[in-house]
């Protein structure tokens, strides 16, 4: 299941998507969580859920492949899904001992399944087309006016960077660590939840050992390079938007106002 997540990794390949520059795709991935809050009804989410299955088809990044890091989150949201379908007042449906289910919930339910869904797809679309390096450059740069008033823009940006990083490379750590229990006995799969989250335990003493040897792995490679932070430094590929983000940002600032308009207006 841990190999199942796919937020944080980067797939190589051609596509208009990954050309972008990466402030368009911050930009863009903003803009498009920022909508799915606004939407009254489901019309808004048809024209979310169309408008990113164009940007999966122009990124080349099989839709199996996003589709499969839906699994990794899928307890989190069946609890979020329960949680608004049992506990949400209004008009009963269903009454099963002090428990009901309500038009109100099942409405709520449903819309907050749709919206994060569409959100953790959407912002895997962003790391999925997006290297870590040109990640935290455009992190820099979307950041810079902060520098105004004292804000540490550069460490910020690569803070948020390694974190991303170290995701999938946590996680890939995580897998041989349960794999080489489960060859000396351990069992992770049966029982109830608690006895799961129990056996769970033993994993996180070698996996913070793993996590903190690779962060002075990393201090230690920056250091041997004379790494003293942003300033000064120049970029050997620096950022330059093309013809092309600033039509992606014509098309994004569309698909903003026409999916508002439809989602809060159009019945």
């Amino acid at each position: 299941m841990l190999r199942e997540i796919t937020l944080g990794q980067y797939y190589q390949t051609e596509s208009v998507i990954h050309r972008l520059d990466p402030r368009v795709k911050l930009g863009g991935t903003i803009m498009y969580i920022l909508a799915l809050f606004l939407f009254k009804n489901f019309v808004g989410y048809l024209v979310a859920a169309l408008f990113l299955g164009i940007v999966i088809k122009l990124s080349n990044v099989p839709f199996r492949f996003m589709i499969k890091g839906m699994r990794g989150i899928l307890f989190l949201l069946l609890i979020t899904v329960g949680f608004n379908l049992f506990l949400t007042p209004g008009t009963a449906v269903v009454s099963v001992w002090k428990l009901k289910i309500t038009w109100e919930g099942i409405w709520l339910a449903a819309t907050m399944a749709v919206r994060l869904s569409l959100l953790i797809i959407g912002s895997s679309v962003m790391t999925l087309t997006t290297t870590p390096n040109n990640l935290t450059d455009g992190i820099e740069k979307l950041l810079k006016p902060l520098k105004v008033i004292k804000v540490p823009v550069h460490e910020l940006a690569m803070m948020m960077s390694i974190a991303l990083r170290f995701i999938p490379i946590l996680l890939e750590e995580t897998d041989k660590i349960m794999k080489a229990q489960i060859a000396r006995g351990a069992d992770f799969e049966s029982g109830n939840l608690f006895k799961r989250a129990k056996a769970m335990v033993p994993l996180l003493v070698p996996l913070f050992i793993s996590a903190f040897r690779r962060a002075n792995d990393l201090a230690m490679a920056m250091e041997a390079r004379c790494y003293r932070g942003g300033e000064g430094r120049t970029k050997m590929k620096p950022l330059l938007y093309k013809r092309r983000d600033y039509l992606a940002y014509v098309v994004l600032i569309i698909y903003l106002v026409g999916s508002v308009f439809v989602g809060r207006i159009v019945l």
